[in-house]
């Protein structure tokens, strides 16, 4: 596939976010506080129930903590793994509707950015390694790579609330 050359105004940009930023970001101070508690779980589909948990807990480290029939589609299985701080990724297989591959679209995913601290990114760097799953690190903290589904994951070994020492709060 050939890749796209793109031509982008770049100071247009910048001036475009400075406007939105005055326009929208209020001071932390002067923000209100979120009426959300947090990410509930994450959805995802996946092609293979098994092939699933073994990357995601076996090679990742995230504990499946649930697995059931999918109310929406008999004979579909949703299963959820930990994420922390009460936080779930599911998934469900969808037997017998014949997926696409994963694809980038409008209003679709781009990546996961999980939090992790620098052992588990550590461990899981040499797990990958070991499993042969290529990946690209930036920042000496980000690493990124796909899962068996094409699934964009970012494994970031810092503190939640902050990017790359920029506060998000």
């Amino acid at each position: 596939m050939a890749a796209r050359i793109v031509s982008v105004d770049l100071v247009a940009t910048e001036r475009e976010r400075e406007r939105l930023r005055s326009l929208y970001l209020a001071a932390p101070s002067q923000r209100a506080p979120s009426r959300a508690r947090g990410v509930h779980h994450i959805a995802l589909m996946c092609g293979d129930v098994e092939r699933t948990i073994r990357f995601y807990q076996g090679l990742l480290g995230f504990p499946l903590v649930e697995i059931f029939e999918n109310r929406d589609y008999r004979g579909s299985t949703h299963l959820f793994f930990d994420i922390g701080l009460d936080n779930s990724l599911a998934f469900f297989d969808f037997p017998g509707l014949d997926l696409g591959p994963y694809a980038e679209v409008l209003g679709g995913l781009h990546h996961i950015a999980l939090s992790v601290d620098q052992a588990a990114w550590d461990a899981a760097r040499a797990k990958l390694d070991e499993a042969g799953v290529a990946y690209h690190i930036d920042s000496e903290i980000s690493m990124y790579f796909s899962d068996p589904d094409g699934v964009r994951l970012e494994l970031i070994a810092e503190e939640l609330g902050s990017l790359y020492g920029t506060p998000l709060h």
